[in-house]
């Protein structure tokens, strides 16, 4: 059962958009992956008690709701940086170079793969399968927004543009 200080922890806006996306649905279970989107984009990551918020706003087990968020690279379980990297590991990306890429990150950020940079800007996750821009590898994608056809140098350019444009309005 969810306490009540859990479900007071959210914006009221994110439960009424969570309650929106449950009624839009025919099935409950259809509205899992935009709720998480919403709790996640109020508290930039999903704690534990927020899914056990999905659960019972959806009626569903909060097991269900665990295994989904936990199957999905795009939710975060720990407070990440500012910024969330994901740099894609897929057979294109890594035909054209994504590890070498993300190498060439966890050296200039000063973190390994899954780190958050001492400043707290950045947190690196390297371990996507795929985001889905086979055409433009290798890709990565800050703040769900997609740069393609890196190189180490690039890559450098669009980190430190975004660094310095802080704070960021992704809406």
């Amino acid at each position: 059962m969810v306490e009540a200080d859990h479900t007071d922890a959210l914006n009221p806006a994110t439960l009424a958009r969570i309650r929106q996306m449950r009624d839009l649905y025919p099935s409950p279970r259809s509205a899992v992956l935009p709720a998480l989107w919403a709790i996640q984009d109020e508290l930039a990551y999903l704690p534990a008690w927020s899914l056990e918020v999905v659960a019972t706003e959806l009626g569903l087990l909060a097991g269900d709701v665990e295994a989904v968020s936990s199957f999905y690279s795009m939710y975060f379980n720990h407070q990440p940086g500012r910024h969330q990297i994901q740099v894609c590991r897929n057979v294109s990306c890594g035909l054209r170079g994504s590890d070498e890429l993300l190498r060439h990150l966890e050296n200039w950020l000063g973190v390994e793969d899954g780190g958050t940079t001492t400043d707290g800007a950045f947190t690196l996750e390297g371990t996507v399968e795929c985001l889905g821009a086979c055409g433009g590898a290798p890709m990565m994608q800050v703040d769900r927004f997609s740069y393609e056809n890196l190189n180490p140098e690039r890559a450098e350019e669009v980190l430190t543009k975004i660094r310095n444009s802080e704070p960021r309005d992704l809406d």
